[in-house]
């Protein structure tokens, strides 16, 4: 199970630096797994992109926590404060942990467990551009360690949002994981998945907040292999038409906020379904759900996805305002 967990890390694309692509956050897990658009006040939901952060982050602490595959277990803790009248910045720990397994050598004598882990240490700063705009910025400093082997690498995430309370729109464009190594596993580079994300979202009526993403916008071919149903013994099928190229860069959310205390959500990642496309693959395969409550001094979400045949997943979130107490 430690191999399928990291599998479906890598399946997020970005090969050997997949994991910068698993969400910490309820929300944005909740509504497909890629968002950056939707509008939060929770500390825990700015990681998605730096231009959400703002001043009413306010001395907020957030704790996230996902179980993923077999024995993989992801966490992280973040604190924001605002910088002045128009600026804020948070700082970030996040750990990715896949479990352990039996270490042997090339003769196939035990060496010990082996416990592969990634490491990520963030600081986000942002700015009010006027009373619409807003931009960020996020430098990481990475971590891996896979056995012997370990690398570190440095990546920068730009981010700006715009909101118009009057019609309670929302437009983002997000650029991600922009660097490099500063020391590779072996001889050969791995590179960073730099993404150009693009997503907008909008109020119907009182309650009901849809948005859409476009990720993976550095190229448009994303061709995958259609196994069928399972029942014929039948090469896979490329698919890489126009359609099916257009809607697996596309991620589809619905937000249900009948007050400010409560929200439910609702996604849909059609790339996350197709990368699933197995007899295995169930009908929940690239729909995510998620939910929020918000009380005085809390708040807390919780989101299930299947972004892999071999298990559900779930994710929390918990964050407090310490000036509460």
């Amino acid at each position: 199970m430690m191999l399928a967990a990291l599998q479906a890390v890598a399946q997020t694309s970005g090969g050997a630096y997949g994991w910068l692509n698993v969400p910490s956050s309820v929300l944005e897990y909740a509504l497909g797994g890629v968002n950056i658009s939707n509008i939060s006040d929770d500390v825990n939901d700015a990681e998605r992109n730096p231009g959400l952060l703002g001043a009413e982050v306010e001395n907020q602490l957030g704790v996230n926590y996902m179980r993923w595959i077999g024995e993989s277990n992801f966490a992280g803790v973040k604190y924001g404060h605002s910088a002045g009248e128009k600026g804020a910045w948070m700082a970030s720990v996040e750990y990715f942990g896949y479990g352990t397994i039996k270490g042997a050598d090339i003769n196939g004598v035990l060496t010990g467990d082996i416990s592969p882990k990634d490491m990520k240490f963030g600081v986000t700063y942002a700015h009010d551009i006027n009373d619409r705009w807003r931009g960020g910025a996020r430098l990481d400093f990475l971590y891996s360690s896979y056995d012997r082997y370990s690398a570190m690498a440095l990546a920068a995430t730009l981010g700006v949002n715009y909101f118009n309370p009057e019609s309670d729109f929302s437009l983002s464009a997000v650029v991600t994981n922009l660097g490099g190594q500063v020391k590779k596993f072996y001889d050969r580079s791995d590179r960073l998945p730099v993404d150009v994300r693009l997503g907008v979202s909008k109020r119907f009526g009182s309650s009901i907040i849809g948005s859409i993403t476009a990720w993976n916008l550095t190229k448009w071919h994303l061709p995958y292999y259609d196994a069928g149903d399972g029942t014929q013994q039948t090469e896979s099928e490329v698919k890489d038409s126009f359609g099916s190229n257009l809607f697996r860069h596309l991620v589809f959310g619905l937000q249900f906020v009948p007050s400010e205390r409560f929200y439910a959500a609702l996604g849909y990642n059609y790339k996350t379904r197709t990368d699933m496309s197995t007899y295995k693959r169930s009908f929940l395969s690239g729909f995510s759900i998620g939910a929020g409550l918000n009380t005085r001094a809390f708040a807390f979400g919780v989101a299930l996805a299947q972004p892999h045949s071999g298990a559900m997943t779930v994710m929390l979130n918990i964050s407090t305002k310490l000036y509460e107490f």
